[in-house]
């Protein structure tokens, strides 16, 4: 039996593709919404396993306080009690809020109203800060205010995309699929990556400039002098709509193409091929993401981005505008109703105009006079004892902020922390004093804004599991329960929303970019994507400054003269190499909801670090082998990858993994709390490491059906699978200590098949009931003398095995020739790189003969790139 479909929003990125949900029997089934204006019908691979990551496993479902169960009346009396009382003793200064891009508007609205107008105080401040403060910085020095000037067409008209900064082929797929599509349509369109990284997105790529980790101002601010040099400039477009532009282009004066190619690390002819593409190609777009944002010079950078476009106009226009590509997925959402410390409300700064017409407007005296804390500011005044209370929405940054053990110890020795999350188990929850069960995705309604300024419903298609509540719901109870009632009506989002649209047209009269007059009083429930600023008759605007003005006191834009500045720790003999992080294709932030789906851990299963194989060599380090990864701040203990795409002197290492699924894999542990001076935003892409091997006396793994605790191990790490848990363990003891531990953990007296040769450090076992599989193992001194994990993990979805199966359990692998797919390409299918082997030595030579024989690439379409590399190396 299926229902009629929900159109909703996709939780994950901040491209907001729409979805269609429908009801199949007892689950649901998720595709893409052909209609919406983000993505037309194309979803990724997590996108796509949306349907399969609704289960309650993990869930938290009920408050608790201490750890024990409480009734929401008790909760949410002892946070309003523990904030009030902190206000009342020591000051608004004293509280905060720490709240996430994965809040729908209305939840952030109501956050940052309650905080910044009825405590008093600036401090709440948002994960975003980590992702995208430094283009919101940038927006504002250029423009007069936090406007993205382009839309997602603009990729597709353009004659040049160049992609800076941007693994989008990983972590903005849907724009990846659009850019390669409007590519294959006209092959004369160029793309121009720029990344240290060879990655998937260098797949389209006409030119890879696989720059100098932290050299991209250089890049920049040398092509502008070029367009000096070559006549490239719209000098009119200058003299009428730009100021400043005298001062940034004698800052870049003495750059040529020789020195910025040796400040770069790159060939001449590489930068002089790029600097001709622009200068001779006005349809230009330069999509930018953390690679830029992401320094401590971010916000000079992208500034020294959008200088080259204003310098020739080139802003504004179909196919024609810089374009900074956020993170979360409601990133934006957060920016315009002021989830910044340093913003008050809908695009109005702590002015002292915007804090009178803000405090009328929510008729708030008491409302907040100066910025709050930024995120690693925030989290320092919370370990020296300045913050004495803290909510924490829908984030995890024991996990994601910088120093990421030290924000663990201040959350520790902090008096009072609420963490609202709808997961029960997460490294930030360990710590809270509270715990208030949220609403998760598909349970609530609201809206989301995308990178292109889109506003969109999300839709809720499920009940409310447990007493799990949206987070609008719970701040509004806390703010009533602090005495402020009559500012908290709320009975739904839509009143909200309705709020939020009112005092973004307040005294506007177009006088501030974000303005929603068309949406005021407008039909919530029928609400249909539409581009902010929406205008009285309700139409949004795609393109912003075709007309040249900007928002600034004058109505001109200012190019910015900023000295290039490299990063702020560089490596040294201690730290020698260069730490990079950001994300894989499947798995998204700390894996809460991807890590439900056995599908999307299937592409890359453990936490890494991706190494040149000249670096792995001098480090000592065997390729699949262990290694530690050490900064001045902390360790990771992951697998070694090894990638000739990966620039010498640099490694990365994925964001994902975190303490819940392996030993040792929160990378912000290593990254230090160096912020950029204007956006306050971390340098995640540039900190000096050592890398050494992991001298490891056994290997090991385990399947098992049941999940057991593995943490005396070394090294371990949780694999969701199937129809079993996957465990990877290693350690330094010289005799393996898991044979007796196993019997320990799974009970003496079963039907155990064993193996075991002490000399070797070698143990193989299996266990079985009534002919079923319950758990295999297989230990050695030498990691790659195990055997592969795909043939057994099948063996678990069986109701019994045969006899030559189970003749063939110890061995690791079956008697008889039975195809192995090998590692993981394409998700969606479950195609392995030997499936792939196979059909290319059969005569597929082409990305469509593999779709056509295999599937592979023909779903969501993410593993195209992998697909393309692997027949190149055929």
């Amino acid at each position: 039996m299926t229902s009629e479909p929900i159109r909703t929003t996709c939780p994950y990125c901040g491209v907001g593709c729409g979805v269609l949900v429908t009801r199949n029997g007892d689950g649901y089934s998720v595709r893409g919404d052909p209609e919406h204006p983000a993505n037309l019908g194309r979803l990724c691979s997590k996108g796509a396993a949306l349907g399969e990551t609704l289960a309650l496993d993990d869930r938290l479902l009920h408050p608790e306080i201490g750890g024990r169960r409480a009734s929401w009346d008790a909760a949410l009396d002892t946070v309003a009690w523990h904030f009030r009382t902190v206000v009342e003793e020591h000051g608004p200064e004293a509280v905060a809020f720490y709240v996430s891009g994965q809040l729908l508007t209305e939840d952030y609205y109501v956050a940052n109203k309650l905080m910044k107008g009825f405590i008093g105080s600036g401090n709440i401040d948002t994960n975003s800060r980590l992702c995208m403060s430094s283009a919101v910085a940038g927006h504002k020095r250029a423009f007069g205010s936090d406007s993205v000037p382009a839309c997602y067409e603009d990729l597709e008209v353009a004659d040049l995309v160049t992609l800076v900064g941007s693994n989008a082929a990983w972590a903005h797929p849907v724009v990846y699929q659009r850019i390669a599509a409007a590519k294959k349509a006209r092959p004369a369109m160029k793309i121009v990556v720029i990344d240290p990284r060879r990655t998937a997105t260098c797949d389209i790529a006409d030119l890879h400039l696989a720059i100098a980790p932290g050299a991209d101002a250089w890049l920049f601010h040398g092509l502008l002098n070029h367009l000096r040099r070559e006549n490239g400039i719209d000098w009119a477009y200058l003299e009428r709509h730009v100021e400043g532009f005298g001062a940034a282009l004698a800052e870049v004066a003495d750059l040529s193409i020789p020195g910025v190619a040796e400040r770069c690390g790159l060939d001449e002819a590489q930068v002089a091929e790029f600097y001709r593409l622009f200068t001779a190609t006005p349809k230009s777009v330069t999509l930018f993401s953390q690679g830029i944002n992401q320094s401590s010079s971010g916000v000079d950078k992208a500034n020294a981005v959008i200088n080259v476009h204003l310098a020739t106009g080139r802003i504004g226009k179909p196919g024609a505008a810089p374009f900074s590509i956020t993170g979360q997925p409601n990133a934006m959402g957060g920016r315009e109703v002021g989830g910044l410390a340093n913003q008050l409300a809908a695009h109005m700064d702590f002015d002292a105009e915007a804090i009178d017409r803000v405090g009328r407007f929510w008729q708030a005296p008491g409302i907040a006079r100066r910025p709050g804390l930024k995120a690693v500011e925030l989290f320092e005044a919370v370990a020296d004892g300045r913050i004495k209370a803290l909510w924490i929405m829908a984030t995890n940054p024991v996990v994601s902020v910088p120093e990421a053990d030290r924000v663990a110890a201040a959350l520790r020795a902090c008096p009072f922390v609420v963490v609202s999350d709808n997961t029960r188990h997460t490294d930030t929850a360990a710590l809270a004093d509270v715990l208030l069960p949220a609403a998760a995705w598909g349970e609530k309604d609201g809206t989301v804004t995308n990178s292109e300024r889109r506003i969109s419903r999300q839709r809720a298609f499920l009940p409310l599991p447990g007493e799990a509540r949206p987070d609008w719901w719970m701040v509004t109870e806390v703010a009533r329960r602090m005495g402020h009632q009559a500012a908290f009506p709320y009975a739904g989002p839509a009143a909200i929303f309705d709020e939020h649209a009112a005092l973004s047209a307040f005294e506007n009269a177009g006088r501030r970019d974000f303005d929603l007059t068309g949406l005021v009083g407008c039909d919530y429930e029928r609400l249909q994507p539409v581009q902010w600023p929406v205008g009285a008759d309700g139409r949004g605007q795609a393109r912003l400054f075709a007309d040249g003005r900007y928002f600034s006191a004058g109505g001109l834009a200012s190019m910015l003269a900023a000295p290039a500045r490299g990063p702020a720790n560089p490596a040294d003999a201690g730290h020698p190499l260069v730490f990079n992080t950001g994300r894989i294709r499947d798995q998204w932030h700390t894996m809460s909801r991807t890590g439900k789906t056995a599908r999307l851990l299937a592409h890359i299963a453990e936490p890494y670090v991706e190494m040149h194989p000249a670096d792995l060599r001098r480090a000592g380090v065997r390729a699949g082998g262990l290694a530690r990864v050490a900064s001045a701040h902390g360790e990771l203990l992951v697998r070694a990858v090894a990638s000739a795409d990966q620039r010498e002197g640099s490694v990365f290492a994925p964001i994902h993994w975190n303490g819940q699924n392996s030993a040792q894999a929160r990378v912000d542990a290593l990254v230090g709390a160096v912020t950029d001076p204007v956006s306050g935003q971390p340098e995640f892409k540039h900190a000096p490491v050592a890398v050494t091997p992991y001298e490891a006396g056994w290997y090991g793994f385990v399947l098992a059906r049941a999940q057991f605790d593995c943490a005396t191990a070394g090294y371990w790490t949780r694999i969701r699978g199937k129809a079993c848990w996957r465990y990877e363990l290693a350690g330094p003891e010289a005799d393996c200590p898991w044979p007796a531990s196993l019997r320990g953990l799974f009970g003496p007296g079963r039907a155990w098949i064993e193996m075991r040769d002490k000399a070797a450090n070698r143990y193989r076992m299996a266990l079985l009931e009534d002919g079923r599989i319950e758990a295999v193992a297989f230990f050695d001194r030498d990691f790659a003398a195990l055997p592969p994990r795909h043939w057994l993990e099948g063996l678990f979805e069986r109701e019994t095995l045969g006899d030559a199966e189970r003749a063939a359990l110890l061995l690791g692998r079956p008697s008889q020739a039975v195809p192995d797919c090998g590692r993981i390409v394409c998700a969606c299918f479950a195609v392995g790189e030997n499936d792939i082997r196979r059909a290319v030595a059969e005569g597929a030579g082409s990305v469509e003969a593999l779709a056509a024989q295999l599937k592979a690439g023909t779903n969501c379409g993410s593993c195209v790139p992998e697909l393309r590399r692997l027949l190149a190396s055929a």
